[in-house]
């Protein structure tokens, strides 16, 4: 090992360990942030009747309508059920406390025909499931709406940001009614959707989903940008971006269609660690002596790419099918498999890959741009990045991988 590599190495260890130090403080919060997602199932089960399945995840449900429905034993009660694990417990204590759980859902979770609100009415039937990795109350509104030959409006305001507990909160709507069927996203910029929405609306949705998830999921832009810094051409970072393109949408489809699955508690530790190889790589390259004005990879072979070139798009492409069951569970559709659903999961990739291009076409002429006037500081810059992102992964695998919050 060269002088100038000693000096690398133990720079960028210190500012590691630095790094490492800092980053549980935050780690967490960067990664996705404290948020839920509602599931909402609607059909018509007649004349003037719309039926609605809720899926809510159950501790929040429990701190939210006993905050907000001033119930102290429903949160006693709740807390309790929720810590020894117990479904029929967790059951039978929000039917205990129907009244407050049915006045909160029916207020936050509406829907209106002709101008008209329906009048709900919650089942006394709650039932438990399981759902991005955390128990699910089940709940179904029954609601009678007027006579209405211009669809129905929905809107959902369930655990808003004001309440406190969570942030951003994602109501993933699927409907059959007023012969249409489809999918649709609510949140806190768009809570309302009609079914006389029409299908460039409801795509329009998708595609902001997907550009969304992309921005706020830090987690993925780190790999994104671990990727760019390891590139030295044009060629390396589209063969790369390609590749990772190729397989996150692969199980992204499948997973979003219910032919695949995996628990989250392998995916998201698994999402956190390929963020820390693929930057980690990069620092062994400059370790091992390669120079951030030279290439990371040969200009013979296939595609110009050497053994060491091919072994990395093999290991995004790996990383790449776990991003892609990342991606469907933050989507989150659970619905038998149609050509609307179909054409949505793939609006909601293009809306990935739309940002995933932006970023690409912002930092990667940047940088290089950089190591051409500069080369040596081209070098520390990059190696700067790859130490945060190597870091950053590291904690946030080590958090998931422990289940800290």
């Amino acid at each position: 090992m060269s002088i100038l590599a000693r000096r690398i190495l133990t720079r960028l260890l210190f500012i590691t360990a630095l790094v490492a130090a800092i980053l549980p403080l935050a780690g967490p919060v960067w990664a996705h942030g404290f948020q839920s997602v509602v599931y909402a199932d609607l059909s018509a089960e007649g004349p003037g009747v719309v039926r609605a399945q809720l899926l809510l995840e159950y501790d929040l449900l429990v701190v939210s309508v006993a905050d907000a429905e001033r119930d102290d034993p429903l949160y006693r009660e709740g807390t309790a059920a929720f810590e020894t694990g117990d479904a029929a417990q967790q059951a039978a204590a929000l039917a205990a406390h129907h009244d407050t759980v049915a006045d909160y859902v029916t207020a936050r979770f509406t829907i209106s025909a002709a101008g008209g609100k329906c009048a709900a009415r919650m089942d006394d039937d709650i039932s438990m499931t399981w759902q991005d990795g955390a128990p699910y109350a089940v709940v179904t509104v029954e609601n009678n709406c007027p006579p209405s030959g211009n669809g129905h409006d929905i809107a959902s305001t369930l655990f808003p940001d004001a309440e406190g507990f969570v942030s951003d909160t994602k109501t993933i709507l699927t409907y059959a009614l007023d012969l249409h069927e489809g999918s649709t996203v609510l949140d806190a910029e768009h809570p309302s959707f009609t079914t006389a929405q029409s299908t460039l609306e409801r795509f329009w949705e998708f595609f902001r989903l997907g550009a969304e998830h992309l921005l706020t999921g830090i987690d993925h832009i780190l790999f994104l940008l671990a990727l760019i810094v390891g590139s030295r051409r044009l060629r390396e970072i589209v063969i790369a971006a390609t590749t990772f393109t190729i397989a996150h949408s692969v199980t992204f489809i499948l997973a979003a269609t219910g032919v695949i699955s995996a628990p989250p508690e392998v995916v998201e530790p698994t999402i956190a660690l390929s963020i820390a190889v693929v930057a980690a790589w990069y620092l062994w390259r400059l370790i091992r002596g390669d120079r951030g004005d030279q290439d990371l990879t040969a200009t013979h072979g296939f595609l110009r790419l050497d053994r060491a070139g091919w072994s990395r798009v093999v290991v995004v492409f790996v990383f790449g099918l776990v991003h892609g069951l990342g991606f469907a569970s933050a989507l989150g559709i659970d619905e038998p498999w149609s050509w609307t659903l179909l054409w949505s999961l793939l609006v909601f990739n293009v809306g990935i890959e739309a940002v995933q291009i932006g970023i690409i076409v912002v930092v990667f002429p940047l940088l290089v741009l950089l190591r051409r006037r500069a080369p040596r500081v081209g070098m520390w810059v990059s190696a700067a990045v790859a130490v945060v992102v190597t870091a950053a992964g590291l904690v946030w695998f080590v958090q998931r991988l422990l289940g800290i919050e």
